[in-house]
């Protein structure tokens, strides 16, 4: 059984119209167009795909060793806790691929997912319904929101709750997808528990990503990224500041069993059902909100 987790919230957000399953671009009146555009399904973190291929992925495969052998020198700007946590993963010499693999098994089981859910008996496509979070746009300019087959209020009345629920829960509990709660934009009080437990499911049970004990999830993954470009002008001898050596990490993490917030390198102990993410500029108002208090690592 998942632990019960301490953070209680309720989403403003808004319900958007529902979205046809065609690229939508037609026009409705003098000032209302209707454009197709990309949403990033909230609170979940799929495995990336960025190196498009197996000879990309391979590519990461030696750069990630090179910054295991880098990290193994202190010449990458990470604390010992966090280069002891994650050297067996650079080291295994195919996080890339995994990576890339992973990306791959769980695109297919979202396309796969969503064709199935959103395929009526009688094979006509219903609609697309979306929640949007309280900040409505990342930096690339797509919509967060949570997503879910459209259902009459007749279907929805005859379902539970899981049987409605969004293709973000089908991920996480796929185990394609990680839980990726980032403040604001936190699941509400009954959907939370829900997610929790779908992660812990399956995780228990080996499930997508979990199969692999040294896999890494897109947000490490992306981290490492950085921290292999960072680390590379510190190695070649270009003067960095302190603050651009960090680059790499700036997220806090907050365990949601029992409030304490722990920095940047500080989130592994933390399991990954019960991590709540905070951006540096958010921590002081999380901290009065959901009444957090600072894990004794961090202000020790």
């Amino acid at each position: 059984m998942p632990d019960p987790v301490q953070i209680l919230w309720q989403p403003a957000g808004v319900t958007l119209d529902s979205l046809g399953t065609s690229k939508l671009v037609d026009i409705s009146d003098g000032d209302t167009p209707n454009i197709r555009m990309s949403i990033r399904m909230l609170s979940i973190d799929t495995p990336e795909t960025t190196a498009r291929s197996a000879n990309g992925a391979a590519n990461v495969d030696g750069k990630f060793t090179q910054l295991a052998e880098w990290i193994r020198q202190d010449k990458a700007p990470v604390s010992r806790a966090f280069a002891d946590y994650i050297l067996p993963r650079l080291e295994s010499g195919t996080a890339g691929t995994l990576q890339y693999d992973q990306g791959e098994a769980g695109k297919a089981f979202f396309t796969d997912t969503v064709a199935r859910r959103t395929t009526r008996p009688d094979g006509s496509m219903r609609k697309l319904f979306l929640r949007a979070a309280d900040e409505r746009f990342d930096g690339y300019g797509r919509l967060l929101a949570y997503a879910a087959p459209s259902y009459s209020w007749k279907e929805r009345q005859e379902m539970t709750r899981r049987e409605r629920a969004t293709f973000n829960l089908d991920m996480i509990e796929s185990g394609h997808a990680m839980p990726f709660v980032i403040f604001p934009s936190i699941p509400g009080e009954l959907d939370m528990p829900m997610m929790v437990a779908a992660a812990q499911t399956a995780q228990d049970e080996a499930r997508g990503q979990y199969t692999d004990p040294l896999f890494l999830p897109a947000y490490e993954y992306r981290a490492c990224e950085k921290l292999y470009s960072i680390t590379k002008k510190v190695v070649e001898g270009e003067d960095l500041s302190y603050p651009d050596r960090l680059k790499w990490r700036s997220r806090y993490c907050v365990d949601m069993r029992d409030r304490l917030i722990y920095g940047p390198e500080g989130y592994m102990g933390i399991p990954h059902p019960y991590r709540l993410f905070l951006w540096p500029d958010d921590v002081q108002r999380a901290i009065g909100m959901l009444n957090l208090t600072p894990a004794p690592s961090l202000v020790g």
